[in-house]
Parts: structure tokens; sequence; C-alpha cells
């Protein structure tokens, strides 16, 4: 009489198929793609490529979001995300709250109400990253911790787009270390906006992931991104060492605690 040993078959969360891993890294690499080539591009070419990263930038999320937690996922992220950013952004050019006083150059294209239509999905491209880094170590406090990682991504962002004209502000009082361009508030009204919107997502979207979902890879690959080229772009090639350091400074505050828990696995004190 022989004894079988019977080991349970692991429930095992699948990969999506390489057709659609195939179809969202094209657009994450399209959008990394076109932001290599800004300080290579200037003029109307620089222009369209600006309004074409934040498109595919934004796509490649919503494709991200749907592959990871489904319909229910992407359904709600974009209009949410997009009427959020929209309507701050609104505010924000009629009262100066709680950015500050600025207004868009037409550049950008057309506008709703003195915002360009673009505007919004680059909070759709931003927000979807910033929430599931925010989920993956955060705990209790997912808000805050995409808030604080929004507002250190704009201070790579903000110069970029106000030295291509993109919009201006009036600075009336203190302004950004290095970037006498920019007001302090802005940095403050991007927290208040992010804590906002990563809170209120993370109350209405879901939580659990597919059980063929894609991985974070393409997140991970656009918050890498985003502290390298925010470093390099302004030391070597916008010629602003002192936004190079200080931005990169603080989005690697925020980004390293996620990207070590990606690589090493979550300390205890974090579970």
């Amino acid at each position: 009489m022989s004894i079988r040993h019977y080991n349970p078959r692991r429930r095992r969360r699948g990969g999506i198929s390489p057709k659609a891993r195939n179809f969202l890294f094209l657009f994450v690499g399209l959008t990394i793609a076109l932001q290599i080539s800004y300080p290579l591009i200037n003029g109307e070419a620089l222009r369209v490529v600006t309004i074409a990263t934040i498109y595919a930038g934004a796509l490649a999320m919503i494709i991200h979001g749907h592959l990871s937690y489904g319909a229910k996922y992407s359904t709600r992220y974009l209009p949410i995300t997009a009427l959020f950013g929209l309507g701050i952004e609104v505010l924000g050019v009629h009262t100066g709250w709680p950015f500050g006083v600025y207004e868009y150059d037409s550049s950008l294209g057309a506008q709703i109400f003195g915002v360009p239509f673009v505007v919004p999905f680059a909070w759709v491209m931003m927000v979807h990253p910033a929430l599931l880094a925010a989920r993956r170590i955060a705990g209790n406090w997912v808000f805050l911790y995409g808030g604080a990682l929004l507002a250190a991504w704009d201070l790579f962002l903000d110069p970029l787009m106000v030295g291509a004209g993109r919009w201006k502000w009036e600075v009336t009082g203190s302004h950004l270390p290095f970037a006498p361009t920019i007001p302090l508030s802005n940095s403050f009204g991007w927290l208040l906006a992010g804590i906002t919107i990563v809170g209120f997502l993370n109350f209405v979207l879901p939580r659990e992931r597919r059980k063929n979902s894609a991985s974070l890879a393409a997140v991970d690959a656009i918050l890498i991104w985003t502290l390298f080229s925010g470093f390099v772009g302004n030391l070597f090639f916008f010629d602003r060492p002192g936004v190079a350091v200080f931005a990169g400074i603080a989005f690697a505050i925020w980004a390293t605690p996620y990207l070590f828990v990606i690589s090493f696995g979550k300390p205890d004190l974090l579970k």
C-alpha cells in the first residue's frame, strides 16, 4: 500500500496575455520616448509632442488600471479624475485658489473655461501611479502619501512647462526654491488637491486585482522615469541644477519607500 502525498495547488494570480501586455507597454514606451525628445526639439514640434505625451501617458494608465482591476476601476477612474482635474484647474484659474494666480497659454490647444482640454488628462496620467504606490505601502495614510507624491512630481513638471511658456504665474510672495517664476502656494495647492483626489479614489475604486492582472511594472516605469528624467533633464539639458537637486530629493523622499518595497518586499513595520 502506497501513501500518496496530496499537494494542493496554490492559487496564483496569473498575468495578462502577451498581446495585452504589449499593447500596454506600447503606450508606456511611447510616453517615455516622447519625453526623451523634449530637449531635442522646439517650436511647433515641441508643442505637439507635449500634448501627445499627456494623452499617451493618460491612456497608458487607463489601460493599466483596466488590466489590473477591471472595468469598474477604469470606468470610474477616468471620469472622476478628469472631472476633478478640470474642476480644480477652473477654480484655480478663476480664483487663484488653491494653487495661486496663473493662466494658461493658448499653445496647449482648445480650452474649457480657461483650462486647456488636455490638462485634465495630465491628472489622469499622474494620479493612477500615485494611488497605486500609496496603496502598496501607506496603509491608512494612502491619501497623504499619494498627495505628497503628486506635489513632489509637480516640482519637476511646473518648471518645465513654465519654461516652455505653457502657462505663467503671478508671483507676489514666496516662490519655490530655485524657481522664482513659480509661487510656493502651488505646492500647497498640489498637496491639498492630491490628498483630496487620492483619498476619494482610494475609497471608491476597487482594491481587489483581477485574477489575471497586469503587474505594477508600467507604474514602476513611469515613476522611475519621472525621477531619472526630471533630475537628468534639469541638470544637463535645461540648465536648472537647483531644480534638479531640490525636486530630485523631494521626489526621491516619497518614491524611494515604494521602490524599496517593490524591490525587497514590505518590512514588518509596514505590514
